[in-house]
């Protein structure tokens, strides 16, 4: 199972909006470093083909910025690794639950058509998953994702 680091996204501060880099940290027991949630020692990562599946579904233009993840992939199935160690570049991160929408998410998407239960129902079980950071490392865009077999 391999995949690759679509794009890296962090935002200092709440209410800002995402940003990307084309590299970033990510530290044991830290978290992606320069993103708000550092501290927590979590990242967040969804499939770019999940926000690709929900413009289809919805007929809106999400960028993969606009979900509030850090980590945009493609080639993966995220939900596979939750309960799974796995390598992204020089990271080694647990995937330990989905990602699910919520209606924070689900306001901040919608639009006079499409409603905010409606974007939480388009997103669920394919908004992406949070990882533990295990071991810290250097990613990039274009680094790839493998599972790790102990």
């Amino acid at each position: 199972m391999a995949g690759s680091i679509e794009a890296i996204y962090v935002s200092a501060k709440h209410g800002e909006p995402k940003v990307s880099i084309p590299q970033a940290e990510l530290r044991a027991k830290v978290g992606l470093i320069g993103d708000r949630y550092a501290g927590h020692g979590i990242v967040s990562i969804i499939e770019a083909e999940a926000v690709d599946a929900f413009n289809v579904t919805t007929g809106l233009t999400v960028s993969p910025d606009e979900t509030g993840r850090n980590v945009v992939t493609r080639g993966i199935r995220l939900n596979d690794l939750v309960g799974r160690t796995f390598r992204i570049g020089e990271a080694v991160l647990k995937g330990f639950e989905l990602c699910e929408p919520c209606l924070v998410l689900g306001g901040r998407l919608a639009t006079a058509s499409v409603r905010p239960h409606e974007v939480v129902k388009a997103f669920t079980h394919s908004a992406g998953i949070r990882a533990q950071v295990v071991a810290s490392g250097q990613v990039s865009a274009g680094d790839q994702i493998v599972e790790e077999f102990a």
